[in-house]
């Protein structure tokens, strides 16, 4: 992934219900959701869900496709899969970020 690639995602993540639409969507996974399903579940009006859908799927974040009237919006899993590694392509000087004492902590809480 290109660094023009991951700033695009982060500037599309980077506001509030941008980040709710993405979230829900993911959630959901590949059965997706329609903009009406969304609407519902965020209370987001339908000329604001538009812009910010259309902001997500211009940073490849999500996949939209037709299904007879309805659009499905889905993750695009590749780019986000992409944008995951990016973040962590470097991490820790190549070494495990995950140590044996943090899985101790994590597991006695």
């Amino acid at each position: 992934m290109k660094n023009t690639q991951a700033i695009s995602a982060f500037l599309a993540l980077g506001q509030e219900t941008r980040l709710n639409v993405f979230r829900l969507i993911v959630q959901r996974g590949d059965i997706g959701l329609t903009p009406s399903e969304i609407i519902e579940k965020l209370g987001i009006p339908n000329a604001t869900l538009s812009f910010h859908l259309k902001d997500l799927v211009d940073a490849e974040l999500l996949l939209v496709e037709r299904q007879s009237r309805n659009l499905i919006y889905r993750p695009h899993a590749e780019q986000v899969q992409k944008l995951s590694e990016f973040l962590l392509e470097n991490c820790c000087g190549g070494k495990s970020c995950i140590s044996v004492k943090s899985v101790k902590k994590v597991k006695a809480k």
